[in-house]
């Protein structure tokens, strides 16, 4: 496809790229491919940088997935979403007066996993010491850098629950008169550097090799100050939204007794690609389902933006993501190879009819019968985008939505990553004023009700959101890429996906082709209620083709020319041996860089 207008250029050359949701973390990761490093050096890199310049979107209280390959190697998950403590029950929560997690405060935090996982990520995949990739992020945050006009106002959205209730972030983020920064201003965050630098400090006072020395700094996080801190922390009864005051559960042991993993991923052969997903766990296999129902659908091939495609596309995943709400979790075996097979692919495939279909239908793979939370078959009526969650009291802590980050990086050796860090954000939880980050609030996501695949249960993980892809080529790894987007990750990446591979656009224009996505399933956040079955586009599909798909029956949203979507990603021909790297130009922050 040619003459195709895009805001930015499609970067094409053979040394190395990177693009990421922030072009400093970007630069940073170009920066240690730039001094001889690796892919996973080089993502490391950017993955620190990301928690200083993107606080509202991530954070080292947060978790990450990350996926990579090498060359004539296998693809590989390297789980970094940590797992409900062990006083997570939820006879726990029941005694509190809840029938959900808060999506604020103390209540809802899982063993923070993303540092965990970038530091075992550089130990044993990278070749870089640590000094030389955290250098960038304690940098930024003790010498300061120009805080993103974003970041300021989820800063300011969220200075009255700061000021009344969470004096510690108040501390950090606001003024003496309770005011947010100004944009652009020159940020530092001593309490991060300083937490960053121990963590450098205690590799650095390890002896033997740089694989020792790693080791140093995750003793010092599991074992040492950071655990120490973040146990003396939740210990405190803090205002969350429920109205009520709640200290958390996560404890010292929890972070002695986890460590990141590794696993095989899920995949899906497609057309002449394999694309690979985090397991059940997270929502990824929801794509590889999509793909498989959309090769029994002949309208999937329609050219890329018709109301054809886009119809088969949301019916497609709507049938997918019924079956993330009735089998997706970590707290029962999900029977993934029957979800993913040729036969239950064309079974729901025969589903798609010419109008929009309502309500959820999961299907019943191997003859399983699908069970649904109660909450999602009675749903809450409560505006799911109000502060607060239904039925548990007036809330006195508003909830200020977070996103995600996400990052690729290709190098001259053919190693391809691809992780989307999010988690800890600077809005979702009490700043701990000795490390100078907040813990996360992914255990919102889990359902206080028993026998589900994604019921709490401690030593398991949420059913997250998260979901970087990878695609293979053989035993070669050609593409990485993701996005920011909550439940909707998967949607924006099947849109650029189908604009990619079966549209023919490069990289840069299919991220820059209009996107669109569906609200028909319930929220992974709380309160989980489930919003009206609209299709949600940007007005530059045009005004024919979103009449002809309001009378297929879908509801259709405009939600504004660019909008939809922070996509990032990046390539590498295994036959010609160039890279090529593109980023979102929404929101005016996401950059790629390479040569």
């Amino acid at each position: 496809m040619t003459g195709v207008f895009t805001t930015r250029p499609e970067l094409s050359g053979t040394f190395g790229m990177v693009a990421s949701t922030h072009w400093l973390a970007s630069a940073a990761g170009m920066a240690v491919l730039e001094e001889g490093g690796t892919a996973v050096d080089a993502a490391v890199a950017t993955g620190f940088t990301l928690q200083v310049v993107e606080p509202h979107l991530n954070g080292p209280g947060g978790e990450v997935p990350i996926l990579f390959a090498r060359r004539n190697g296998a693809p590989t998950v390297l789980c970094g979403q940590g797992v409900a403590p062990l006083g997570a029950t939820i006879a726990h929560y029941r005694d509190q007066g809840l029938d959900l997690i808060p999506g604020t405060g103390l209540l809802a935090a899982t063993v923070p996993g993303s540092v965990s996982a970038w530091l075992s990520f550089l130990r044993d995949h990278g070749t870089f010491p640590l000094e030389r990739v955290l250098r960038f992020a304690i940098d930024y945050a003790r010498n300061g850098h120009p805080l993103h006009p974003r970041v300021v106002a989820t800063i300011a959205a969220s200075a009255d629950t700061f000021a009344r209730h969470w004096p510690t972030s108040a501390q950090l983020w606001l003024d003496h008169e309770d005011r947010a920064p100004q944009p652009n201003t020159l940020w530092r965050n001593e309490a991060l550097a300083s937490m960053f630098q121990r963590l450098l400090d205690s590799a650095q006072a390890a002896s033997g090799s740089r694989e020792h020395q790693i080791d140093g700094a995750l003793t010092a996080w599991h074992q040492g100050f950071v655990a120490d801190a973040i146990e003396q922390h939740v210990r405190t009864p803090v205002m969350d939204e429920s109205g009520s005051a709640h200290a958390g559960v996560l404890s010292a042991q929890d972070l002695a007794s986890w460590r990141p993993t590794y696993e095989n991923p899920v995949s899906l052969d497609w057309r002449g690609h394999t694309v690979c997903k985090a397991g059940p766990w997270s929502q990824g296999p929801t794509f590889l389902q999509a793909l498989g129902i959309l090769d029994n659908l002949p309208a999937v091939d329609a050219p890329h933006g018709s109301a054809e495609q886009i119809h088969a596309v949301v019916e497609g995943v709507k049938l997918v993501m019924a079956d993330r709400e009735a089998w997706y979790g970590d707290a029962r075996p999900v029977p993934i190879d029957a979800l993913l097979s040729e036969g239950y692919a064309h079974e729901r495939a025969a589903l798609v009819g010419d109008k929009a279909a309502t309500g959820l239908r999961p299907g019943d793979p191997n003859g399983l019968p699908a069970r649904l939370p109660r909450h999602v078959l009675d749903p809450p009526t409560a505006d799911p985008h109000a502060p607060g969650m239904a039925g548990v009291g007036e809330p006195t802590v508003a909830r200020t939505p977070g996103d995600t980050c996400h990052l690729d990086v290709v190098d001259r050796y053919g190693t391809i990553v691809s992780a989307t860090p999010s988690g800890g954000w600077l809005q979702s939880s009490p700043t701990i004023p000795e490390l100078g980050f907040a813990l996360g609030t992914r255990a919102q996501m889990f359902w206080l009700e028993p026998g589900l695949a994604s019921s709490l249960q401690p030593g398991t993980r949420p059913r997250t959101t998260l979901t970087p892809t990878l695609v293979m080529r053989g035993e070669e790894p050609t593409i990485g890429f993701g996005t920011p987007g909550g439940d909707q990750q998967e949607q924006w990446q099947l849109t650029f996906w189908l604009a990619h591979s079966i549209g023919g656009m490069n990289l840069q224009e299919a991220i820059d082709a209009p996107s669109w996505h569906s609200t028909a399933f319930p929220s992974s956040f709380a309160p989980r209620a489930m919003l009206d079955a609209e299709l949600v586009v940007e007005d530059r599909l045009g005004d024919s083709v979103i009449s002809d798909l309001e009378g297929r029956g879908h509801t259709v949203l405009r939600s504004g020319p660019w909008s939809l979507g922070r996509m990032s990603a990046v390539s590498r021909d295994p036959e010609t041996g160039v890279l090529r790297a593109a980023a979102n130009p929404r929101g005016m922050q996401g950059y790629a860089a390479g040569r």
